[in-house]
């Protein structure tokens, strides 16, 4: 066999493997959506004390709300993903895409959603006024998000 004959298999056998390798890393870098380290959905504010007196009114209840924010450009689908508080109360969105750098408030009450808007469509307060958290999860049912006021620790204020 000839140096050059050995030289250029050598080479062949090299871009084999490199392309290969680089191959085998496509999927993962292409499955990173998100930057690593961030939330690409995060709990972006709370309104847990209606302005006013508490009266239960459809006003006042939707009057309390939480927003969500997708940090990211890509369109994120909420579908499964979950908001509860500490005593259990849970909603859950069904078919609702959070656009690219995008804000959804979901109110307490009764209302028509929108792209902007959700409404829980209870009849009684969520949110302690005192003491409580706003606990966001995916749709693996992995916490994502945390907020605490009050006497909680552990989740942002």
């Amino acid at each position: 066999m000839s140096a050059s004959a050995s030289v250029r298999r050598l080479a062949a056998a090299a871009l084999t493997v490199a392309a290969v390798a680089g191959a085998g890393a496509l999927p993962a870098s292409a499955a990173d959506h998100a930057p690593r380290g961030r939330a690409a959905v995060k709990i972006s504010r709370v309104l847990y004390d209606s302005p006013g007196r508490d009266d239960r009114s459809n006003r006042s209840l939707n009057d309390e709300w939480v927003a969500l924010t997708n940090t990211t450009r890509r369109a994120v689908n909420l579908d499964g993903w979950t908001v509860s508080d500490r005593s259990g109360h849970t909603y859950s969105f069904r078919h609702y895409r959070l656009d690219g750098r995008s804000t959804v408030r979901f109110h307490t009450g009764v209302g028509r959603d929108t792209f902007r808007d959700v409404y829980q469509d209870r009849r009684n307060y969520v949110w302690d006024n005192r003491s409580d958290s706003v606990i966001l999860r995916n749709d693996h049912r992995r916490v994502v998000d945390v907020i605490a006021w009050g006497g909680h620790r552990g989740g942002r204020h």
